[in-house]
């Protein structure tokens, strides 16, 4: 495909059997060409019934797909002589040279093992899709005619997207790479404070393509994926539409959740850590908690710049009726593990009457964090949760000052 063939509006097939390896493959295409019309597939016959289907401007698709693999997609396509060539990118995490020169007689238009250069796939969808100094521009949709902001916010919740990001994920990776590659430990100190990034990480680590105990930490998520493949989902978030919010009464919501989520986070690591349980489970479920209160304010960004009227009190409003619905929304659609699902709904109260110690330390964490600067902590280590703990005044003052 060349400068002068190029369609008005290409179609483009992405077969990739990873969900997260398959959003970011989406996110990366969209943000060359944010008209493209695509279509995304997790499996090689139903990539190969769309072939039969449709004609498309490119294509890529994983060598390792179930049923028709890749290497058999793109041996069909070039057994159809179009000319020229219909561009095949080949991905793969065979990076050795009896595949390599399995792959070549079929003239892919690149081979790209993983993890993948983000840059140079950029860079190759660019080549393959725009004309040289071309770009696309694409309009924000309206809302439609008469939508309310409540039919809005409950048709968004199952397809939403997350949370906004609080950490420059550019500037986070550039300081975690050393002489040696990626330092695990420094990107983790970089983005623990990150809702969504820790959230899309250890759903990530859950996905179908990896094995063995469930992932409920960031450490266990960064220690589970490829550094590689790290890096590339947190640059890839970066790419999302609304993932920075625009409005600065939104703005002022998120930092107070975001701070919310981060103060009970630490309290919950320093409790553990002094009960000697699992510190960074007890991090993880309250660095998560207000995800869904998170990822509601990113889909009024969405309401807002499609037109929609916008005040404070819409936006507490919407927060009651509709915040812990996203999160567990979000929670269910990623697949984060039941065990972390249930410790975070701990941060919110304590049902039943058997409760693990871990739940209890979630608890008293939140509870510490919404306590403003005037209210003391007599009357919390008076409650039910620290004396279940065995935590008194002196041990949350410790927790408190640390």
């Amino acid at each position: 495909m060349t400068a002068v063939d190029l369609p008005a509006v290409p179609r483009v097939l992405i077969a990739e059997a990873d969900p997260w390896s398959r959003d970011l493959l989406k996110q990366v295409l969209l943000n060359v060409r944010c008209d493209a019309r695509l279509d995304v597939c997790a499996d090689g016959d139903h990539a190969a019934a769309l072939l039969r289907e449709k004609s498309y401007d490119l294509i890529l698709a994983d060598w390792e797909l179930a049923g028709v693999d890749g290497l058999s997609l793109l041996r069909s396509v070039r057994q159809r002589r179009r000319s020229p060539a219909l561009p095949f990118i080949l991905l793969s995490s065979r990076n050795d040279s009896a595949s390599v020169r399995e792959a070549l007689p079929l003239a892919p238009t690149a081979y790209l093992t993983r993890p993948l250069n983000m840059e140079s796939l950029t860079q190759r969808l660019q080549d393959l899709l725009l004309n040289e100094g071309e770009s696309v521009y694409c309009e924000i949709p309206a809302l439609a005619p008469g939508m309310t902001l409540p039919a809005f916010l409950e048709q968004r919740r199952e397809v939403c997207d997350g949370a906004p990001l609080r950490v420059d994920v550019k500037a986070a990776v550039h300081r975690s790479l050393g002489p040696e590659g990626v330092d695990l430990q420094q990107l983790e100190d970089q983005v623990r404070m990150d809702p969504q990034i820790t959230a899309v990480l250890i759903a990530a680590a859950n996905s179908a393509g990896y094995h063995g105990t469930p992932v409920q930490t960031l450490h266990a998520a960064l220690n589970k994926l490829v550094p590689g493949q790290s890096m590339n989902l947190i640059l890839g978030l970066a790419l999302k539409h609304n993932v920075v919010l625009g409005d600065a009464g939104l703005v002022a919501y998120a930092e107070r959740h975001w701070q919310l989520s981060e103060d009970s986070a630490e309290y919950a690591r320093r409790l553990a850590r002094m009960l000697e349980l699992d510190h960074q489970r007890c991090y993880s479920a309250c660095i998560l908690h207000r995800l869904g209160d998170l990822a509601l304010l990113r889909c009024l960004e969405d309401w807002r710049q499609g037109g929609g009227a916008l005040d404070d009190e819409a936006i507490g409003e919407s927060l009651d009726n509709f915040g812990a619905a996203y999160g567990s929304a979000l929670r269910t659609r990623w697949r984060l593990p039941l065990e972390l699902r249930q410790l975070i709904a701990a941060t919110y109260s304590l049902e039943g009457g058997v409760y693990s110690r871990e739940a209890l330390v979630v608890n008293l964490a939140t509870q510490m964090a919404r306590l403003t600067e005037h209210e003391g902590l007599q009357e919390l280590a008076g409650s039910k949760t620290a004396r279940l703990l065995k935590v008194g005044l002196s041990e949350l003052t410790r927790v408190r000052k640390t």
